[in-house]
């Protein structure tokens, strides 16, 4: 439960981040706002589409009588909307910080230069920043795939699909959000993808503690936005601790997930 607590706290140490150093708010915004055009029309194209695309996959049901046909073609198109919207709370940030790379890199830089101590720089070309960002990305994005599509198939579960699997969801988005947010720092420190996920499982309830939140917050319109540069300055405080505590000699340490919790930054 520290951890949760210490999650969070990390994620509203961001906000106030930002929001005290406002000229970087409004830098971080820019990106979010492009990808909110193309998510949004993405999102009312399978609305309006939605029910045409159950209708075509499920040609059995086309004999059934009322109310089931509309019951059960309702339920697919809700599954469908769902999923999408779960794909979409996930690729939004890869794609915000696919687009905004140079720009949430000098915010991550900034939240560095403030909090003191080294400022690492990647020392990379952008176009190889970028390539090196859509190929974490996409693979990170397939692992998501995958756990979509179980979720998915659990859904078709009598009450579980209708309480425990949008937890998992949740908890799934959140965790791999956090992963792709954490991106920009560590991947400023050379740390691969391998070892980011191999470092943030270390200590998964505060990366749920950060990512949870966030994605519910994600679900209101506009809000994505907004969290965004806050999110990216708390992911960067989140990953100088984080590597603080794996370059700590073992010695010093207690075994990864128990050791006492983050910073407050109250």
């Amino acid at each position: 439960m520290r951890d949760l607590a210490g999650g969070f706290r990390y994620l509203l140490a961001g906000q106030r981040w930002v929001f005290g150093h406002g000229r970087w708010f409004g830098f971080g915004l820019l990106p979010g706002l492009v990808s909110l055009v193309l998510y949004a029309g993405a999102l009312i194209g399978l609305g309006y589409g939605a029910d045409d695309l159950t209708a075509w996959a499920t040609p059995f049901a086309d004999g059934w009588s009322s109310p089931w046909l509309a019951v059960f073609r309702g339920f697919l198109t809700a599954l469908v909307f769902s999923l999408g919207l779960f794909l979409a709370v996930i690729t939004f940030t890869a794609v915000t910080l696919l687009i905004g790379q140079p720009f949430y890199e000098s915010l991550s830089e900034q939240v560095d230069r403030s909090e003191g101590g080294e400022v690492p720089e990647s020392g990379l070309p952008l176009w190889l920043e970028l390539w090196i960002s859509a190929r974490d990305s996409v693979k990170v994005l397939a692992r998501v795939l995958l756990y979509g599509i179980l979720l998915f198939a659990l859904g078709f579960i009598p009450v579980i699909g209708q309480t425990v699997v949008p937890v998992l969801g949740f908890c799934v988005s959140g965790y791999f959000l956090t992963q792709e947010l954490t991106a920009v720092a560590l991947q400023r420190r050379k740390v691969d993808l391998h070892d980011r996920l191999v470092l943030l499982r270390s200590r998964r309830m505060l990366v749920l503690g950060f990512g949870v939140p966030l994605v519910l917050a994600f679900i209101v319109p506009l809000v994505a936005v907004f969290l965004m540069p806050g999110a990216v300055a708390g992911a960067t405080l989140m990953a100088r601790d984080l590597m603080r505590a794996d370059e700590a000699p073992a010695a010093e340490t207690t075994p990864a997930g128990f050791g006492p919790p983050p910073p407050a930054y109250s």
